[in-house]
């Protein structure tokens, strides 16, 4: 089967159902095997190693990785930075056709890594073939950035004898730090950005994650890039998060997932001495509803967004400000679509959610849920779900809650489970204030079938991805190429965006120069 494709995901027959039921099966005979660190393209055991338990049934012992400790740290990054000078003078066309093998790789092994996802993660199987999906294209679009900038060499004016170039050089060795809900993609893309502009890289994984993050250093390797370019290492954030980020001898540090690890981040790798961090930390993301809008589409597209993935996307709508005038015949279709979508085991095809990823999300479900009892009213969902083949797992009901209080935390704080807060609004301008009013500014959406709305939306408000009338996710589902992905304020600190044109150019730095020819 060829690569699955943004625009084929709509329509995955039986071949893939077929395709990825066998791969689930290979797996399974898996569980319980030891992995390794990958540290100057060597395979090394750790010490000690710890277990990656399914979110499905935590009876069952996925794999086992090693705990590196801060000497498997440091000699990561000494093997990198010794491959840092020949990778970064080999020509980039070379480094591009490398990673463009990883990508062809990604794609022989795409049902392998989507039903790692399943498993690990909890996606189902449509979510987790999307992801590698979405791997392969950012390393494709990277590519192509690296192509459309000639490498990121520009010529400058010349001034008689003077010719002068700009040139965008690497800056050496960077950590790369990915979260859990994404664990391939978001890995995949910040790691090509840094490859391919001519850096090392040392990648840690998420703790609840590391079998996706073999995956990855799997298909690097194999790839045929050079010992230590790409080197993994699994473990705690104390131990191995702490010392990349305090240790000194890195030069760049790419990282997404929580606002409060972002801003450690960003206030300890510099400490010494300004360095590149590029940081995405989260967003609490609006959806407004206006009359014109068709309430079809809305409906559809808010609860695709608020629940897919059980609302553990930084993009998930978890704020909605609909008009008073359709607020009630909106409730009236978001509940009953909400109470039909399956939750269960996500290796079934037809589970459209999966369990959450810990006992620390369930309990942040709960504790969402109860404040939301306290202030609001739950309309759908706000329960555990310990029945049957789901007593062994963290799942939970999709949950809507209204008559909140407009200061209410439920509008403030991201909990990155399944759980929309609603809100009733007068006016568009009333919505857009309150939709501007958190400290984050990932991604935002608006259904309106007026013009003058949807101008007045993308001109005031503060996100950095947006989306008008959009049926297939109110708030999510950006694409390497599509949709830049970046958030303002204080879900990203560099305003320039993943799955854009300008992200590669982040990982480098310009030197100016000037050559005088004597006549």
């Amino acid at each position: 089967m060829e690569k699955i494709t943004y625009a084929s995901l709509g329509s995955l027959g039986e071949e893939f159902h077929s395709q990825f039921d066998a791969a689930l099966s290979k797996l399974t005979r898996t569980f319980g095997k030891t992995h390794s660190l990958l540290i100057d393209g060597k395979l090394e055991k750790g010490k000690e190693t710890f277990g990656d338990i399914s979110p499905s049934d935590t009876r069952v012992v996925l794999g086992n990785f090693p705990l590196a400790t801060v000497d498997d740290v440091m000699k990561a990054i000494a093997a990198a930075k010794r491959a840092y000078p020949p990778w970064r003078d080999l020509d980039w066309q070379k480094r591009v056709a490398l990673l463009r093998r990883a990508a062809d790789l990604m794609m022989q092994r795409q049902f392998e890594l989507a039903a790692i996802l399943t498993l690990e993660v909890g996606k189902n199987r449509f979510e987790a073939i999307a992801e590698v999906s979405e791997a392969i294209d950012l390393i494709l679009y990277y590519a192509q950035q690296m192509e459309n900038n000639d490498g990121y060499n520009i010529p400058l004016v010349t001034t008689g004898a003077e010719q002068t170039r700009s040139v965008l050089k690497p800056f050496g060795v960077w950590a790369v730090v990915s979260p859990f809900n994404f664990p391939l993609a978001l890995a995949t893309g910040m790691a090509a950005g840094a490859l391919l502009s001519g850096n090392t890289v040392v990648f840690k994984p998420a703790s609840d994650t590391p079998w996706s993050g073999v995956g990855l250093a799997t298909v690097m390797h194999d790839a045929g890039l050079p010992a230590g370019v790409f080197n993994l290492v699994t473990g705690s954030g104390a131990v191995v998060g702490e010392t990349l980020l305090t240790n000194g001898d890195l030069d760049g540090f790419v990282f997404t997932g929580s606002r409060e690890v972002g801003l450690k981040v960003l206030r300890d790798f510099s400490a010494r001495s300004p360095k590149p961090r590029i940081t995405e930390m989260g967003g609490k993301n609006p959806t407004i509803v206006m009359p014109s809008a068709s309430l079809e589409d809305a409906a559809e597209g808010i609860v695709r967004s608020a629940f897919g993935m059980g609302g553990q996307k930084c993009s998930a709508c978890s704020r909605l400000y609909a008009h008073a005038d359709i607020y009630d015949a909106l409730a009236e279709m978001m509940v009953p679509k909400t109470k039909k979508l399956k939750i269960g085991d996500p290796r079934e095809r037809d589970t459209f959610l999966g369990p959450l990823i810990n006992e620390r999300a369930v309990k942040t479900f709960n504790s969402a849920v109860q404040l939301g009892r306290t202030e609001g009213r739950v309309l759908c969902g706000g329960n555990v779900l310990q029945d049957g083949a789901r007593a062994h797992g963290y799942f939970v009901e999709p949950t809507i809650i209204d008559a909140l209080p407009q200061d209410s935390r439920m509008f403030q704080e991201e909990f990155f489970v399944p759980l929309l807060s609603m809100a009733k609004v007068h006016s568009l301008d009333e919505a857009i204030r309150l939709a501007n009013d958190v400290e984050y500014g990932l991604t935002s959406g608006i259904f309106t079938n007026d013009e003058t709305e949807h101008a007045q939306f993308f001109n005031e408000i503060e996100a950095g991805v947006t989306y008008c009338n959009r049926r297939g996710g109110a708030t999510t589902g950006a694409w390497p190429g599509v949709q830049s992905f970046g958030g303002w304020k204080a879900s990203g600190s560099s305003g320039k965006s993943a799955l854009g044109p300008y992200y590669v150019s982040q990982f480098m730095r310009e030197q100016s120069q000037t050559i005088v020819y004597k006549r």
